[in-house]
């Protein structure tokens, strides 16, 4: 998995909720921005999120990983879902200010507040990485709207095992990666059949190619 030498940088935003981190991993010549959040149990060091912006700054793709206020506040338990997009609202006019489209990512509850807000933002595209479609075994509580509602190209990469929405499970029609054995934060078992850095692979290689197609 080619990665390229890449200088980060930090952002410090005020939003409605408090203040957020962009951490930008640029392109040497851009013609996209990847923003992507993180998911509620956990922040940017996410081994999917990492790998992206370790990978895509060499494919012309720059990305900014944002940290929620909750994070940056270094509080454990993760806000409302409204919070959560008055955070992502929040740092929205810094994502576009080199003029660029914007693609809005996120992982789990960070993929939901990317669909739910892409339409009034004007993203490009949205990326959902782990999408939780329901609670793990509640099917019933599904959270396909969210994603359905997106109104903009959306790819989803989704473990094979993830117990928030196996692939199997999306609706008909969405345009779907696999990783097979992953679970929802694309770990895969020692006994499967691919490496966890084959994993990971798929998850970067998928993405690339999506972001490639989207101009």
């Amino acid at each position: 998995m080619a990665g390229v030498e890449i200088v980060t940088r930090t952002e410090i935003v005020d939003t409605d909720a408090g203040a957020a981190r962009i951490t930008w991993h640029p392109a040497r010549k851009p013609r996209l921005v990847l923003a992507v959040g993180h998911g509620a149990g956990g922040g940017i060091e996410a081994r999917d999120l990492q790998v992206l912006a370790g990978v895509l700054p060499g494919h012309g793709v720059s990305v900014a990983l944002v940290e929620q206020p909750w994070r940056v506040a270094g509080k454990k338990v993760a806000p409302a879902p409204r919070t959560l997009d008055a955070g992502w609202r929040g740092v929205w006019p810094v994502l576009g200010k080199q003029g660029l489209p914007v693609v809005s990512g996120g992982r789990s509850a960070g993929a939901r507040v990317a669909c739910r807000t892409a339409g009034e933002l004007g993203a490009h595209a949205v990326l959902a990485l782990s999408f939780p479609l329901h609670p793990p075994g509640r099917p019933e509580k599904s959270r396909a709207g969210e994603l359905l509602g997106a109104g903009v190209p959306t790819l989803v990469v989704q473990g094979g095992n993830d117990p928030f929405g196996r692939p199997e499970e999306f609706p008909d029609g969405t345009d779907l990666v696999e990783v097979p054995y992953g679970d929802h934060g694309f770990a895969v078992p020692k006994r499967a059949e691919i490496t966890q850095e084959r994993a990971l692979e798929v998850i970067s290689d998928a993405v690339v190619q999506w972001t490639a197609s989207l101009g």
